[in-house]
């Protein structure tokens, strides 16, 4: 049997990416990439609890449940006009992903990244995490993934407020396109903020 030399782990050094280094190409695998994986570790976590994407990806009947994600969204979004113009801009800084995401970024792009974000993210969090751990604990893990925004507690809450509200409204309709059209409302709106204020 082959030994390896763990020694040559402590080589490993795990660096700041500087955004100005980094191309839009590599942004954009790497946005993709990771929402691929997302989608399948929520297809795994699903099969091991004998359920199915396509089973919790199932329409709903009638407009209820696309009405309380688009109110959570207005809801969600008026709270960030709000704290904007309250809150210094340092505090809610991610590092200037989003608006490299987002700044030149095509409307039909933001719309289409705004859906596969909201899909694969809520298959895997709501989907199939909150089966298991409910709304709470999934909420802290949710903060817990954006890890661009843990260095402001006030970011860090706000994620966890919007995941919590996320996982209130899935249960409350029974369905998952929910809080995927509440999630894909508020991040289409978001990044049409940023296209829109840069170009001016």
């Amino acid at each position: 049997m082959k030994k390896y030399d763990f020694k040559k782990w402590k080589q490993v050094k795990f660096q700041k990416v500087d955004m100005s280094k980094l191309d839009d190409r590599t942004l954009l695998l790497n946005v993709y990439l990771t929402q691929a994986l997302t989608l399948l570790l929520g297809a795994v976590l699903l099969w091991i609890q004998g359920r199915t994407v396509w089973g919790v990806l199932a329409l709903p009947s009638g407009w209820t449940p696309w009405l309380w994600g688009a109110a959570l969204a207005v809801v969600v979004l008026a709270a960030d006009g709000v704290l904007s113009r309250f809150v210094p801009e340092d505090v809610t800084d991610d590092g200037g992903i989003n608006d490299m995401l987002f700044r030149t970024r095509p409307v039909w792009h933001i719309v289409l990244l705004s859906f596969v974000v909201a899909v694969c993210e809520e298959v895997l969090f709501r989907g199939a995490v909150q089966h298991w751990m409910g709304p709470y604990w999934t909420s802290i893990l949710f903060a817990v993934v954006h890890v661009r925004y843990l260095k402001h507690w006030l970011m860090t809450g706000i994620v966890f407020s919007i995941s919590y509200g996320l996982g209130y409204v899935a249960v409350r309709t029974g369905t998952l396109w929910t809080p995927i059209a509440a999630h894909f409302i508020i991040d289409l709106v978001m990044g049409l903020i940023i296209r829109y204020r840069r170009a001016e």
